[in-house]
């Protein structure tokens, strides 16, 4: 006899708590925007010839002559969402017990929702910071006294030139916490803000977004631990010591056409909920799962510039 399986029960409350929970800190729903919810966990996806975009056909029409037709090249690509999701055993006495005003349901709902988080945020930096990401041309790897970590490079030249390479200018600076801290210390880059040869403090964020003629700057904060459970942790950065130059609108999506670096899909909106578990503890407790699917694109390499180690 077939047993007829229910879904994971959803909690408005506890949803609520997950969707406006946010950590501070992250920021990858910044640099690859989620789309409007989808309907369904499949997608499709379009990628322009980005080429067609900038050839000047004939555009001359005669009197009685028909004017030239351009058809722009594009191709369509299929996506789908993955879902990732974690659970919290919480025992019945911890509940009984919990202080008035505390719900140990809702803060195991941020706790999770800060997890799955950072896991999001990992993926996102490894695709942001990926060469393979990027266009031929459009990505360069410093070495040495090239480094922003050098105060004798050149940080100004390197970051305009990357600018200057893009077909489409970008307007989003992602930069690691590393690469950040040298660069607005460096003595050119302060220098340029105090109009003097000083080269002592620290610029500030406002003056790099209009140095380099940018909507915003983004520093990737995030840690993780990278030992396995059971072992001594091993902290280390999730974003590392790169700057990528992106182009991003935000009101891209997979089927609107408008040209972005990257966009993340997502099926539905993120969920939790708290189901009964008898086998939790002695009295028995109750599993909270909090949990979205998702998938992050990069829908358009040419509009990204890569640089690569721009720290020691």
């Amino acid at each position: 006899m077939a047993v007829a399986l229910l879904p994971f029960p959803v909690d408005p409350q506890l949803t609520a708590v997950t969707i406006a929970y946010k950590n501070g800190r992250f920021i990858a729903d910044d640099v690859m925007p989620r789309t409007p919810p989808l309907g369904v966990k499949t997608f499709k996806y379009r990628v322009f010839n980005l080429s067609d975009s900038f050839n000047i056909p004939e555009t001359t029409v005669g009197r009685t002559s028909r004017p030239n037709q351009v058809e722009f090249g594009m191709s369509e690509l299929s996506g789908v969402t993955r879902d990732y999701g974690l659970d919290d055993p919480i025992p019945l006495a911890d509940i009984k017990q919990a202080p008035q005003g505390y719900d140990p349901r809702a803060h195991a709902v941020m706790t999770l929702t800060d997890t799955i988080g950072l896991d999001r945020e990992r993926r996102v930096a490894a695709k942001v910071f990926n060469t393979a990401n990027y266009v031929a041309g459009n990505k360069i790897i410093l070495s040495g006294s090239s480094q922003f970590s050098d105060p004798t490079s050149d940080p100004i030249g390197v970051i305009y030139g990357a600018l200057d390479a893009m077909v489409m200018r970008a307007n989003i600076m992602v930069v690691g916490r590393p690469a950040w801290s040298r660069l607005i210390r460096h003595p050119a880059i302060l220098q340029a803000m105090h109009g003097t040869s000083g080269d002592k403090g620290v610029a500030t964020m406002q003056f790099v977004k209009e140095l380099y003629e940018l909507e915003e700057v983004f520093v990737g904060e995030a840690y993780m631990n990278s030992a396995r459970k059971g072992q001594t942790a091993s902290m280390s950065r999730v974003w590392g010591k790169h700057i990528s130059l992106l182009y991003r609108d935000r009101l891209a999506n997979a089927n609107s056409g408008r040209a972005t670096w990257g966009f993340t899909a997502q099926c539905g909106a993120r969920v939790a909920g708290a189901i009964e578990d008898r086998d939790i503890g002695l009295e028995g407790g109750v599993r909270v799962r909090v949990g979205e699917s998702v998938e992050e694109v990069v829908a358009a390499p040419d509009l990204g510039y890569f640089i690569e180690n721009a720290v020691q």
